[in-house]
């Protein structure tokens, strides 16, 4: 199920992230990265309470950069793969996926046509290596952990919009 996209305005969010390169399919790397991130919270006491995320920075099919991140205001050291960054602010394009993590490519590729057709621009820049986004977001509302049926995952997509 998908909600019809919506142009929303953000803040900018401070984040904590495992950043690593990818090839499709993925999922292999991310409960690791995501255990590593876990990992780095409770190591001091912090309780993982932000927006849990995957940041989508170069898409070069099927090669992909990926941030496996949550937003916080705590101080989290950096060791080993984990950065620090902030989420820009601006218009971004919202759509929200409720199903199994098999239909998020359908459900992109079904809001990069919706905003083609209303000639919107994301904010990035196309290199020999791929398309670089300034922030586009897959926002994990609940995960398997919390949700065991695949059809009831709740995933938010957010694409920042090129300054107009």
């Amino acid at each position: 199920m998908l909600t019809m996209p919506k142009i929303i305005t953000r803040e900018p969010q401070r984040y904590v992230a495992v950043r690593l390169p990818v090839v499709i399919p993925f999922d292999r790397e991310v409960d690791p990265a995501f255990d590593e991130l876990f990992e780095a919270f409770a190591g001091v006491q912090v309780k993982p309470d932000g927006v849990e995320f995957i940041k989508f920075n170069v898409v070069d099919m099927p090669r992909l950069e990926i941030e496996i991140g949550m937003t916080t205001d705590a101080a989290i050291p950096l060791t080993g793969r984990l950065i620090e960054s902030v989420l820009p602010a601006g218009r971004f394009v919202s759509m929200t996926y409720t199903g199994s993590y098999d239909g998020l490519y359908d459900a992109t590729a079904m809001l990069v046509g919706w905003a083609k057709e209303k000639e919107l621009r994301w904010d990035s820049t196309k290199t020999p290596t791929g398309e670089t986004f300034a922030c586009r977001l897959e926002v994990h509302d609940n995960n398997p952990s919390i949700e065991p049926d695949p059809s009831r995952l709740v995933t938010t997509l957010l694409f920042k919009l090129a300054d107009a």
